[in-house]
């Protein structure tokens, strides 16, 4: 079996630093969008934020000024991110299974190579996604597909994340999603994206593995 394990908000702890990242980008562009109105759409690709939070008009205006500069800010809370707890063992506990595991990100290169050498996994994953392999982001289906292209092998494929957008990313790819609560979403804001189960935390992910699709 193939696991695609989505690496912000589920396997690092990320989501409230972008939140903070995209505020401060907006707010110098004019855009003064609440915190919590912002996480809601973390999850979404960065190509496809901008309009959700602004609208199309703003987009047209400011959009790649705003992603540019949400990178920038980004980076700036970069060294606070850690792995949850969990996170590595999850990985190991997958391989011993005897699955393939993929990391999936559409962030840009430098920053999945960080998260990746965080976790510990460039001599343990089969391989990760970055922003270069995706032609269209969340909740499009391609990170999914990609991942799946790098696994190499043509098997039944589990996805394991924390937000809606990945949910329904996999559902686009016909790929279920076990999910996690570690992004800041509500298990009934997952199980109604199509979540088949859903965890508390990575530690309870490993604990629980055997109900779900990889055990």
């Amino acid at each position: 079996m193939i696991a695609i394990l989505d690496i912000d908000g589920t396997l690092v702890d990320t989501n409230y630093e972008h939140t903070i990242a995209w505020q401060r980008a907006l707010r110098r562009h004019g855009a003064g969008v609440a915190t919590w109105r912002i996480h809601r759409h973390i999850g979404m690709g960065g190509d496809k934020i901008v309009a959700a939070l602004c609208g199309d008009e703003f987009e047209t205006q400011h959009g790649d000024d705003v992603r540019e500069l949400e990178g920038e800010e980004y980076m700036k809370l970069i060294d606070d991110v850690e792995p949850f707890a969990g996170a590595r063992h999850l990985i190991e506990d997958l391989k011993t299974a005897g699955h393939t595991v993929v990391l999936a990100s559409s962030a840009k290169p430098e920053e999945v190579e960080h998260y990746v050498d965080l976790l510990d996994a460039r001599e343990l994953a089969d391989g990760w996604t970055h922003s270069g392999d995706v032609g269209e982001t969340k909740p499009a289906p391609d990170l999914v597909r990609t991942a799946l292209d790098k696994a190499g092998r043509d098997e039944r494929a589990v996805m394991v994340g924390d937000t809606p957008w990945d949910v329904k990313a996999a559902a686009a790819a016909d790929v279920p999603t076990v999910a996690v609560l570690t992004g800041g979403f509500s298990e009934a804001e997952l199980r109604d994206a199509g979540a088949v189960a859903v965890f508390e935390d990575i530690e309870g992910l490993r604990s629980g593995l055997a109900s779900t699709p990889l055990g």
